[in-house]
């Protein structure tokens, strides 16, 4: 599988691209760190409540404002990034990233660590939205879909033992350590991004910042009825998974009596999910088409909501079963993931920057009601959370077909 031939103005992309487990190595330590920056500090709900004498409503609202901040930002990681380069604005994003990350860890109140959780979510976008900017500036047709497989398999890593981690690192050292850990994480991945990371998008390819250039294009992708479904589709599926992940404290530590060390057993299901269905997504790209990756996808989902409201109906609250189906599901979601993320990116070829950030946007905002009005609205009980998953698949499926049907609108 060989880059596509590169202008001048950016690095060879031979050279960039030496080997795509090198490459998708890279942008899975770029895409991960929103994920894994949510994930680290869920086990510390209680004693950030404790320490810095707030309620647990107003410890959640510090998700919900990394959320919130993190979606309104990503509307303009791409356009920066199409304008000034996807290494400069990657390189600035984590500097960023690490100084809110010490500011978190030396909050001393929580309207503190609200202040710096949002600056978090300013820049943490960066990552995820200009990765996929380079998995299209890299490569076209069944080989991006192979990378963008390959990435959600790596990225599938962090949300895993992010918790995992936190848990630890609460248990040992306290809250503080867990922002202190990614302080020392996102320089470690600065350093790799300032060696390892070259140019993608050469100077003749660059776009203009000018208001009325940016209008016109902001409200060509945002009015594509293809894009729309298509990322209504892939956020509506991961909110299906992502109400647990909000709901994690609750869901493991009230409902199955789990202890804050004890998170794998909800990440490490959804790790093995989310790596078989990226590792099946690779295998199935070029054999058969994108469609049929999605239509595959959503016909395992389904049986996984089916499972999971079944197994909450007949059997109380535990281990395993209560996790069981999020492996389904998880799988089901990244095996159409790749494709739906590619397809939505596909309409805009001289703006995939600014499109992966509309992309991106649509997906964090929808996680930000996620996080303020569905996870509450649904972890009284394993039996709503399960429902949530199903009306939210459902949804989705919708959206997805909807998406392909408007592709075969005359234009």
């Amino acid at each position: 599988m060989s880059p596509r031939p590169s202008s001048t103005g950016a690095f060879p992309v031979a050279e960039a691209a030496r080997t795509t487990r090198g490459i998708a190595l890279l942008l899975a330590g770029m895409s991960a760190l929103g994920p894994f920056s949510i994930d680290t500090y869920l086990p510390s709900f209680h004693e950030i409540a404790d320490k810095l004498s707030a309620t647990p409503i107003q410890v959640q609202q510090t998700l919900s404002a990394y959320l919130a901040a993190f979606a309104l930002m990503t509307l303009w990681h791409g356009a920066l990034a199409d304008r000034f380069g996807r290494r400069r604005i990657i390189l600035l994003a984590l500097a960023l990233f690490a100084i809110a990350s010490a500011g978190c860890a030396f909050a001393t109140r929580i309207e503190h660590l609200w202040f710096w959780r949002a600056m978090q979510g300013v820049t943490a976008g960066a990552g995820i939205v200009i990765s996929r900017a380079i998995v299209r500036d890299l490569y076209d047709g069944a080989a991006a879909q192979r990378l963008m497989s390959r990435i959600t398999m790596m990225f599938a890593i962090a949300p895993a033992i992010a918790p995992v981690i936190g848990g630890w690192l609460q248990t040992l050292f306290g809250w503080r350590s867990i922002f202190a850990f990614l302080v020392l994480s996102t320089a470690a991945l600065w350093l790799a991004c300032w060696k390892l990371l070259p140019e993608t998008l050469p100077t003749d390819k660059r776009q203009s910042l000018q208001p009325a250039y940016l209008g016109r294009t902001y409200w060509k992708v945002m009015t594509s009825p293809p894009f729309l479904f298509a990322c209504a589709a892939l956020s509506l599926n991961f909110a299906g998974f992502f109400i647990y992940v909000l709901s994690a404290p609750v869901f493991l530590m009230q409902h199955l009596g789990i202890h804050e060390t004890g998170f794998l057993w909800l990440f490490g299901p959804a790790m093995a999910g989310l790596m078989s269905g990226s590792w099946l997504s690779g295998r199935l790209a070029g054999k058969i088409t994108p469609g049929q990756t999605i239509a595959c996808g959503y016909l395992v989902m389904t049986g996984a909501v089916i499972a999971n409201i079944g197994v909450n109906l007949a059997l109380p609250p535990g281990l395993p079963w209560s996790v069981l189906p999020l492996i389904v599901y998880t799988l089901g979601m990244s095996l159409a993931m790749p494709s739906l993320t590619l397809l939505a990116l596909d309409p805009f070829p001289a703006q995939r920057g600014l499109a992966a950030s509309c992309q991106t946007f649509f997906q964090s905002g929808f996680n930000s009601l996620a996080a303020a009005l569905l996870a509450p609205a649904l972890w009284g009980s394993t039996l709503t959370l399960s429902l949530g998953m199903a009306g939210l698949m459902g949804l989705g499926g919708l959206a997805a077909l909807a998406h392909q049907r408007s592709r075969l609108l005359p234009r």
